[in-house]
């Protein structure tokens, strides 16, 4: 039997009382569209080591989380809104500074997006769930998982860049399930993907390496969605090794025989 690729999924710590470290079987159902395997990576840095891991994995899938990314950590003094989670914080930061050392391919989904982000040096805005938007990022507290993944808008793609080279068109619609976003983008990411209203959806490094993340959930009812299948089809010849633009033109040619 061949051997599939193997994806390294983020876990989040959940129930604090009784700590479990879980993620949403709705990221796993992504496998398939990767021809990959999954195994869970608990967020418990006191117990593991991020090289130790990476060396015998082929990629990292960083999910999206109930948890913000703290405040500190993108420098800024205030607060912030919780939950958060510290122990996924540093998991999350020592996987991606381990995966630019061994050069594996990093996906980022929603928190995952942020956590690209910032430790790229970006920093965060917490705004974009107000009403009072233009544009919404969030539906109200209190909706149903059905009805805050309704929730859609455009994101117009990057000319040459990765997506748009990957998914054959200039724009798509997606959904859209985040309070926050990226304020100051710095000088070390490239964007990828952009919302009518400006907020960065889509990023990679500037400097090259495998890493792409994106601000809403491709994981949500994956099956029916071709442009997500597509992404993670992207995803999963990396896993490979294929380099981000030869992925992107391969998926980009699979799609137009089809």
């Amino acid at each position: 039997m061949s051997r599939r690729p193997l994806v390294g999924v983020i876990c989040c710590t959940r129930i604090p009382e009784d700590p479990v470290q879980g993620v949403a079987e709705r990221y796993l159902r992504a496998a398939p569209f990767m021809g990959a395997d999954f195994v869970l990576v608990p967020s418990m840095p006191e117990i593991s080591n991020a090289a130790s891991i990476l060396s015998r994995l082929d990629g990292i899938l960083l999910t999206g989380s109930p948890s913000n990314v703290a405040p500190h950590l993108y420098r800024s003094a205030e607060a912030g809104d919780g939950p958060f989670d510290p122990r996924r914080d540093e998991t999350a930061f020592r996987l991606i500074s381990e995966s630019v050392e061994q050069d594996r391919p990093v996906l980022g989904i929603c928190r995952g997006f942020q956590e690209v982000a910032v430790a790229y040096g970006a920093t965060l805005r917490r705004d974009l769930g107000q009403a009072e938007r233009a544009q919404i990022h969030h539906t109200p507290p209190g909706r149903s998982m059905v009805e805050m993944f309704a929730l859609e808008h455009r994101v117009d793609l990057a000319s040459g860049g990765i997506l748009e080279r990957a998914l054959g068109k200039p724009s798509i619609v997606v959904n859209s399930a985040h309070f926050q976003g990226v304020n100051d983008l710095g000088s070390k990411l490239a964007v990828e993907a952009t919302s009518a209203d400006g907020v960065v959806e889509g990023i990679r490094p500037a400097s090259g390496e495998r890493i792409l993340a994106v601000q809403w959930h491709p994981e949500w009812r994956v099956a029916d969605n071709p442009t997500s299948r597509e992404l993670f089809a992207w995803f999963g010849l990396l896993l490979k090794g294929a380099s981000m633009r030869e992925a992107a033109d391969l998926v980009a040619e699979k799609a137009a025989l089809a």
